[in-house]
């Protein structure tokens, strides 16, 4: 097989943060169901392990893997780490004796198990009874459990075995409340994967001053005025300071006031950060980001990379735009407004506005690819490395490197 490509989907808690992700498998012709799936999964455990990295790929959390009956009674499994993976069994595994001596014993040597969709009614709860009590997790399919008159009496009493129920095929907002009426209290589907889980229909005071401090420092306003507007945004100013003395940055000295910052870090880096914030919930009592804000992350670490590596010699006010493309992508999706009104209240160049609106020139090039890369389109992927003489190693580096620096950035490294 030319290529192997892997994605992942996360798999999100109620309050819309990663808690999990499912690792999917495609070859180069875009075939997820190939006809061994003992193959798939230990492609994706393979290039996890040994290609890619589990903390490039996967950060602090674990992933979901699909295994079939010979995978689960093959030794391989005991050699594979537990803390990264929870193994998901396909529905097609019978529940022998064999296969409930193996299920104990991986439950006893710390390892997770699941069910992979199912319909979840009395005839599947009986099924699965013999191994109930070394489950953590059933996977639903929402679509195909409507109108299940048992879903919401099982989904309860599996919560009462401490076993989580994850609903998957969340494609829009009637099936995230259809899982939530149902008890389910994870979620895996592309209505979390792209920005609809953020709802917000209008500027906040914050947002507009966002904006408005934004303005002031891709206008060249006086130092002094910039610094009394962040200093009249109290919560800004916090978030500022807090970011600019993580790790993210090596400053031989703590830094305490915003005119030092603007001087030490510069206009442009500041106005990234402002635009980028927009994307972050209200600080939560956990810390943690929104998958929104980190999907525009991987937007924007993906538009710079790319466009690297498509044009080496390319100048720094390129890559400035190519970042501004991704931040701004999902920009109307936190304001709840067009995009195309948005844009009119920031001063940005018309290769930028052509890119986001019309797919237009090379940044416009890049947007479409970053899309396909997050719907996982592989053969538009390898069309647009044949077409500008970029090998597949290559992509799959830019690729995998954008992930590693989003796991960063969540850990605050």
């Amino acid at each position: 097989m030319e290529n192997v490509y892997l994605a992942r989907q996360p798999i999100v808690n109620g309050e819309g943060y990663t808690f999990a992700y499912e690792l999917l498998y495609r070859d180069i012709h875009q075939q997820p169901e190939i006809d061994n799936d003992r193959y798939a999964s230990a492609s994706v455990i393979s290039n996890v392990l040994n290609k890619f990295g589990t903390r490039a790929l996967l950060s602090k959390h674990k992933a979901f893997i699909k295994v079939d009956n010979k995978f689960l009674m093959s030794d391989v499994i005991f050699s594979i780490p537990g803390e990264f993976f929870i193994f998901t069994l396909l529905e097609s595994v019978e529940i022998t004796e064999r296969v409930i001596e193996r299920m104990e014993k991986l439950r006893d040597k710390g390892y997770e198990l699941a069910i992979n969709d199912v319909y979840l009614d009395m005839e599947k709860i009986e099924k699965y009874t013999p191994v109930i009590q070394y489950l953590s997790y059933f996977k639903i399919n929402v679509s195909n459990n409507i109108g299940n008159q048992d879903i919401r009496k099982i989904i309860s009493n599996l919560r009462a075995q401490n076993i989580g129920v994850v609903a998957t095929k969340i494609e829009d907002k009637k099936h995230y409340e259809l899982a939530k009426q149902m008890g389910c209290t994870l979620y895996q589907g592309y209505f979390f994967a792209e920005p609809n889980i953020i709802e917000n229909k209008k500027f906040d005071a914050t947002q507009l001053s966002v904006i408005k401090l934004y303005n002031m420092l891709m206008q060249d306003t006086n130092i002094d005025e910039i610094t009394s507007e962040f200093e009249h945004n109290y919560a800004i100013s916090i978030q500022l300071l807090q970011f600019i003395n993580s790790a993210s940055f090596h400053f031989k000295t703590k830094i305490s006031s915003i005119h030092h910052v603007l001087v030490l870090v510069g206009r442009k880096p500041l106005a990234q950060w402002l635009m980028l914030m927009i994307y972050s919930k209200s600080v939560s009592k956990t810390g943690e980001l929104s998958p929104l804000m980190l999907m525009v992350k991987n937007r924007t670490e993906l538009m710079e990379n790319l466009l690297k590596a498509v044009r080496p010699d390319v100048k720094s006010n390129a890559l400035g735009e190519a970042y501004f493309v991704g931040v701004l992508s999902l920009i109307d999706t936190v304001f709840g407004m067009k995009l195309e009104e948005i844009l009119d209240h920031i001063n940005i160049s018309q290769e930028i506005q052509y890119a986001l609106l019309n797919d237009e020139g090379i940044l416009g090039e890049l947007y479409a690819l970053v899309r396909d890369i997050e719907a996982f389109n592989t053969k538009a992927i390898s069309d647009f490395a044949q077409r500008h003489k970029i090998s597949s190693d290559i992509m799959k580096e830019i690729i995998v490197k954008s992930i590693e620096n989003v796991n960063n950035f969540e850990e605050g490294e």
